[in-house]
């Protein structure tokens, strides 16, 4: 089953070419198959919500755009670049570790559990990357990750450490920390789902921020408010396939398929 929507009214149309395209894409881990043949395309600027029952592949198909997990059969092109391979004669062959981490660097990811470094503060986790892998200077970098804090609500947490800090605070510097690659697409895994409930609302709040400044962005979510809300398109995967999609208003009010139909009567 193929999505493909465009944009919300109000945000630019979207460019011809998909920022992600994914094409009869398959996954398994041993024995078990994850995704049974994924197709899905996000324009440039949607934020497409995913939502599904555990288990259903969603975060699995996350991990595999930007080849955390490398895909069994099918393609997945980020910005009209094949990830993870490269095509000739109509052959695919696997790139180099270098060079999916040349790529990889155009795309941000927010985990369910902040993985940041315990031992930096919330600057120094936000100015690791850019040194490291962009070469950026320390002074440029600072002055980078002072100004995600500030964009994050945290101007005043740039010398604290994670410890420091509260679970949507953590999350919020890890969001800072993805957005200091200058990502083209950013991918959420259920960013709010280790948080208390009272801390949810401020890193949902940043994250309608980016999708009003026009990010591409694929939310896995149980947060179906926000999907409502801020979210382009809605889809929902159930044992490693799309089962509906389409606009996130219709899709919640009007599911047309029996198994959407009794997922969303339990969660809303």
């Amino acid at each position: 089953m193929t999505t493909n929507f465009a944009k919300s009214s109000g945000r630019d149309a979207a460019p011809t070419r998909p920022m992600v395209k994914a094409e009869d894409v398959c996954k398994s881990f041993g024995l078990v198959e994850v995704l049974k043949g994924i197709d899905m395309e996000i324009a440039v600027g949607e934020v497409a919500c995913v939502v599904g029952p555990s288990g259903s592949g969603k975060s699995t198909f996350l991990r595999c755009i930007n080849h955390l997990e490398k895909v069994n059969a099918g393609r997945l092109w980020v910005d009209g670049e094949l990830v993870g391979y490269r095509e000739a004669k109509g052959k695919l062959y696997e790139l180099k570790d270098s060079e999916v981490a040349l790529k990889r660097r155009d795309i941000g990811m927010v985990f369910q559990r902040f993985n940041l470094f315990p031992h930096m503060t919330a600057a120094g986790n936000i100015m690791e990357a850019p040194t490291q892998v962009k070469g950026q200077s320390k002074a440029a970098a600072r002055d980078r990750a002072q100004q995600l804090l500030e964009r994050v609500g945290l101007g005043d947490k740039a010398n604290s450490y994670p410890a420091q800090l509260s679970g949507g605070q953590q999350q919020r510097v890890a969001i800072a920390r993805a957005l200091a690659m200058d990502p083209k697409l950013m991918l959420f895994d259920e960013p709010t789902s280790a948080l208390d409930p009272e801390l949810v609302g401020e890193v949902l709040d940043v994250m309608r921020g980016l999708a009003e400044e026009g990010m591409t962005m694929i939310v896995v979510t149980h947060e179906m408010g926000f999907a409502r809300e801020v979210g382009d398109s809605l889809v929902f995967m159930d044992d490693g396939l799309v089962v509906e999609a389409g606009v996130p208003r219709e899709v919640l009010t009007n599911p047309q398929h029996e198994r959407t139909k009794a997922f969303l009567s339990k969660v809303l």
